[in-house]
């Protein structure tokens, strides 16, 4: 298959391009060093990025920026750039993305533990993670020539972790998180949210 992964140079992408790599041909497409630019909270970038790639077999987007902080220190602009990056920047890789992607193609979107489990700081980011699983809910029963799209859901990556000073073993190696990715590309699932193990989820 031909994959375009997003977000390739990030901790979760490079994992995911590396487990897909020696079985696909991945693109990388990122802000910044990867061999196709794209900023996804553009829309006229995510356009561009696809008439430059062509058509390929599968998308996955580890890609999306959101603000973490106390609800009422968060600005309009922080929730503005949440909902304009994370949330709709991966919406429109979809909407955008559907004439580029294959027959019988997919789709993978990243939401992230904090829907499932809030904390403090959390509300700009477990707003969109919300979303993009509702999302990838409905937008699976209108997605047209048996395309598919499921969400992965990742806990705390352990190596951001341990950069953060924290236990890493509170959540999964990125090589771990990548295997979810890997099997909603070459599985059948569509519409699911798929969760990655870790100690946070088995709390």
């Amino acid at each position: 298959m031909r994959i375009l992964v997003i977000g390739a140079t990030g901790l979760i992408g490079r994992a995911v391009a590396r487990a897909l790599g020696d079985r696909h041909e991945v693109i990388g497409a990122s802000r910044s060093r990867a061999a196709v630019h794209v900023d996804i909270g553009d829309p006229d970038s995510v356009r561009a990025m696809y008439r430059t790639v062509g058509r390929v077999d599968a998308v996955v987007s580890a890609a999306g920026e959101a603000r973490f902080g106390p609800m009422l220190q968060l600005g309009d602009e922080d929730f503005a750039l949440s909902i304009r990056s994370k949330l709709m920047g991966q919406v429109n890789l979809v909407r955008y993305g559907v004439d580029s992607v294959a027959d019988g193609g997919s789709f993978t979107l990243t939401s992230g533990v904090l829907a499932q489990h809030p904390m403090p700081g959390s509300a700009a980011i477990s707003l969109v993670n919300a979303g993009l699983e509702g999302f990838a809910r409905a937008a699976a029963l209108d997605l047209p020539r048996g395309q598919r799209i499921n969400c992965v859901s990742p806990p705390w990556v352990s190596e951001t972790l341990a950069q953060m000073g924290r236990d890493p073993t509170a959540g999964a190696p990125a090589d771990v998180v990548a295997r979810s990715y890997v099997a909603s590309v070459e599985g059948r699932e569509t519409g699911a949210i798929l969760e990655v193990p870790s100690a946070i989820g088995r709390r």
